[in-house]
């Protein structure tokens, strides 16, 4: 069968066996590379033989690869993708809320970062309205239990979909035919969190089957998990009265995940792959807030340029401006990915066809947001609080220690349900496409094969908002809407919690007519074409390949189109927006080539060195054509801003190149380093302008003037950097891996508003350690991993900001009870490392004050993570 006769070589035997456990041969499989016969044959369990598969992708391959493999089902190295992900030389990890979700590959941003399942992109909507809508992939929608392997290839060639200017992340699932028939995998799992003080359930199962001929199997798996995640920081708001606000966050979040695969071997040369993956996330969450007013003209320590307050106090003789001021955000959010389909594979004599077609598409957003707020307490409840940003975290030092819900301001008319903030913001993308590749053997002294290909793929991403008009509702009695106290925020202050089900009654309840909100309706388009040529080669002791890749992409976005003229009598945010939708429109075209070689200095010993030209393509979010609003009506005065995308925009584009050397000696023991170098020629980036006149009126600040930002093609940057990367077998059972990162990258200031002239997610350095332990029966790992600090860019509230340094320490083990049972444990964020984050920026343009001129911005604590489970096998 088809399956079998892939295997043409001993290496591919190898890898092969490796297929059993997930790892995919696509490295090998095309390169026409023919390898010598003492390759060992992968016989190892348990960490050493997932480090060994990892090991032989990345030895076999003719680019520059690194993997992540499971050594069987269930067996992934992490309890986490993303954290599995940043275990690799050169990819740091973005740990948001609480879990992996992007990463950044040697030094680019996690946006310009490519990923794909099994060689396709995967749509995605996002659940959180606060987040840009961009190309980043979240991997905490992906349970690991469903993955066979990843590979993230740092170079390029020309059969690679392009999209990865950082580096392209292929996550593969399993296959029916390459495992036993009747394989059966069940876990049952906990995780308790020391933020949320809960115990979460979850669980994950997985069946294959194939006839006796292994022609025809079909796979099956499914996981849960239901988790609790809290977040408690402090967040500053220096330019409203110089507020600090301390903060619990809470979100409720539920995973499902199905997979499905049917693999027919329609004979020995044939064979067609049909795919089914369904990732949904319901994620309800509510932000709670205690804003505390300081008397700003009371500072023990100040920035002398800005004449900004860095330490505060309050006092009888100096009292707080306001009372202290409660919100509670309340979102309840979703999103459903699909993806589907189908793949036919033929071999014949000399030759190989492989062709896939599908459609990937998601729904979700924010089902609804709705704030209720109240003031709490008296002005002199302030006196003798300190607030202190002169660190990089704040602390805020409050002798009353926080506040109740029973000591609510009845004289504030507007306490209860704030009609500005409720919104519905439903996003939709998808995807079609169709691939075809055809590989020719040939018999020629260097040329091994030769390889073409053709891609297209009909992209649609849609975003929408609607707004309510409300009913006459009357202030509230807020005991009826909070309760309990909890901490907030890095000091430990008592704030009410809120009764969500309570809140979104009586939301709803006042809730008359949705309008669309046009300022948030955008739509892009893409139709992507891609055509490549590229040519295997094979000499005594090298190897490689060279191609091109010529892609084009006609964008278009349609909007509503402004008209000065009109004033909405049901919503602000349509004044100035007529009914008419239009239409703008962008082309742009790449010629992409790419070499690769592998050299065999010695039997163990391997030089490299690869050169391509790559593009990422711009985010949805800068290229929708619309006028988007962002902070109206909300309590962050000077928040109010005015987006507008464009279509046009060209790709970020990049030459780059690597040279590295890799020594193999022993079992499973390798020490490589590989220098790297990335010059980005073009970038997305803003133009500003600020205190503008748009004929939107703030509810809040009373006034018509707002920072407009466009997008345009910037000056682009460059990354220049250093892998070294050791894995070494102790002996006993023992071993180590460490691996480390250096990037030193560049870009011009005048991109960001910032003025901050790096790349965003970028750290100059990066650090894995990891020790293990290992028998027949136990397996022990303790893995530290550290990042430098680095940028993180946003739109909406929180903008950008500089991410302290951070390190995890985390741990896993497992125990064989027997054949069938495993016992295993996990332990994420050891020493409970906080995220320490502050305003970098360097020209106060259009940057807040709490984030400019290292003023500390925000801080939360740290989270650890146990989990234990108990897995069964037959």
């Amino acid at each position: 069968m088809l399956a079998n006769n892939f295997k043409k070589s001993l290496l591919a035997a190898n890898i092969g066996l490796a297929l059993t456990a997930g790892v995919s041969g696509v490295a090998v499989a095309d390169s026409g590379t023919k390898v010598k016969e003492d390759v060992e044959v992968i016989e190892v369990r348990g960490i050493r033989r997932s480090l060994k598969q990892s090991i032989n992708t990345k030895r076999f391959a003719n680019s520059v690869v690194d993997a992540v493999s499971a050594e069987d089902i269930g067996k992934f190295p992490d309890s986490d993708v993303g954290e599995a992900l940043g275990r690799i030389p050169g990819v740091a990890v973005n740990r948001q809320f609480g879990q992996g979700q992007q990463v950044s590959i040697r030094g680019a941003s996690n946006q310009l970062t490519l990923t794909t399942l099994n060689g396709q992109a995967v749509a995605s909507t996002g659940w959180y309205d606060q987040q840009a809508i961009d190309r980043s992939f979240n991997y905490s929608l992906l349970p690991p239990q469903m993955i066979g392997a990843i590979e993230v290839y740092k170079s390029s060639q020309a059969d690679l979909v392009e999209g990865g200017v950082g580096g392209t992340v292929n996550v593969i699932t399993r296959k029916p035919l390459d495992l036993d028939a009747n394989s059966t995998y069940f876990s049952i799992e906990g995780e308790y969190s020391t933020e949320s003080e809960e115990t979460d359930p979850g669980f994950s199962g997985l069946y294959s089957w194939k006839n006796a001929d292994e022609t025809f199997g079909i796979l099956g798996a499914i996981g849960y998990e239901d988790t609790t995640y809290v977040r408690r920081g402090n967040e500053a708001s220096y330019g409203w009265d110089g507020a600090e606000s301390v903060n619990y966050f809470e979100q409720q979040r539920e995973r499902t995940s199905i997979d499905l695969t049917a693999q027919l071997a329609l004979n020995d040369n044939s064979e067609l792959v049909f795919h089914y993956m369904s990732l949904e996330l319901e994620a309800d969450n509510n932000n709670n807030s205690l804003f505390l007013f300081s008397n700003t003209g009371n500072c023990t320590a100040k920035i002398e340029a800005t004449d900004v307050c860095l330490t505060r106090s309050n006092s009888a003789d100096n009292p707080a401006p306001n009372r202290t001021f409660l919100q509670t955000f309340a979102r309840f959010a979703s999103m459903k990915s699909d993806v589907f389909d189908v793949a036919y594979n033929f071999e014949g004599d000399g030759f190989k066809v492989e062709a896939r077609a599908g459609m990937t598409e998601a729904e979700g957003g924010t089902d609804l947001t709705i704030n209720h707020a109240a003031y709490l307490g008296t002005a002199a409840d302030l006196n003798g609080m300190i607030i202190d940003n002169s660190g990089k975290a704040s602390t805020v030092t409050l002798p009353k220690g926080g506040w109740n819900i029973s000591e609510f301001d009845p004289s504030w008319d507007g306490r209860g349900l704030q009609n500005w903030a409720s919104q519905q913001a439903p996003n939709k993308d998808e995807e079609t496409y169709f691939q075809v590749d055809v590989t020719y053997e040939l018999d020629h002294e260097y040329i091994t094969s030769v390889k073409g290909g053709f891609r297209w793929t009909d992209h649609e991403v849609e975003k929408n908002s609607y707004r309510p008009t409300h009913k006459a509702h009357n202030t509230i009695n807020p005991t009826e809407y909070w309760g309990a106290v909890d901490a907030a925020g890095t000091d430990a202050i008592a704030i009410p919690l809120p009764n969500i089900a309570a809140m979104r009654s009586n939301a709803e309840a006042t809730f008359d007519t949705w309008y669309q909100d046009r300022s948030g309706f955008s739509t892009v388009e893409e139709e992507n074409i891609a055509i490549y040529l590229m040519a295997n080669y094979q000499g005594e002791n090298f190897r490689g390949n060279f191609g091109v890749r010529y892609i084009a992409t006609d964008a278009s976005s349609s909007f509503f189109a402004p008209d000065p003229a009109f004033v909405s009598p049901n919503i602000a945010q349509n004044n100035g927006l007529s009914t008419n939708i239009i239409e703008t429109e962008g082309d742009y075209s790449e010629i992409l080539p790419s070499f690769n070689l592998a050299y065999d200095v010695s039997e163990d010993s391997i030089a490299r060195f690869s050169i391509a030209q790559v593009i990422s393509r711009p985010n949805y979010d800068d290229m929708f054509a619309a006028t988007a609003i962002s902070g109206y009506g909300d309590t962050q005065r000077g928040n109010e801003t005015l987006t507008r995308g464009n279509p046009a925009l060209n790709p970020y584009k990049a030459t780059q190149a690597d040279l590295g050397y890799e020594y193999y000696y022993g079992d499973s023991n390798m020490i490589a380093v590989t220098l790297f170098y990335k010059d980005v020629s073009n970038f997305t980036t803003s133009s500003t302008l600020l205190n503008q006149s748009v004929g939107i009126v703030d509810p809040v600040t009373g006034q018509d003037s707002w920072q407009v930002d466009s997008r345009i093609d910037g000056e682009g940057g460059d990354i220049t950097g250093i892998e070294f990367q050791v894995q070494h077998e102790l002996g006993g059972g023992f071993g180590t891996i460490f691996n480390y990162t250096y990037a030193d990258g560049s870009v011009d200031a005048s991109n960001f508003v910032d003025a901050v002239g790096v790349f965003s997610d970028s750290s100059e350095n990066t650090i894995n350690a990891v020790g293990y332990y290992e028998n027949d029966d136990l397996s022990v790992r303790l893995a530290y991993n550290w990042r430098s600090k680095y940028m993180i860019r946003e739109t909406g509230f929180y903008g950008n900001r500089m991410h302290d340094d951070f390190g995890t320490l985390d741990l896993t083990a497992s125990y064989n009870v027997n054949e069938n049972i495993t016992l295993r444990f996990a332990a994420v964020n050891l020493t409970e490392e906080d995220s320490v984050q502050y305003g970098p920026a360097v020209s106060p343009a259009g940057s807040k004050t709490e984030l400019r001129d290292g003023f500390a911005a925000w801080s939360y604590q740290g989270d650890a993570r146990y989990s234990a489970a108990i897995d069964f096998r037959f």
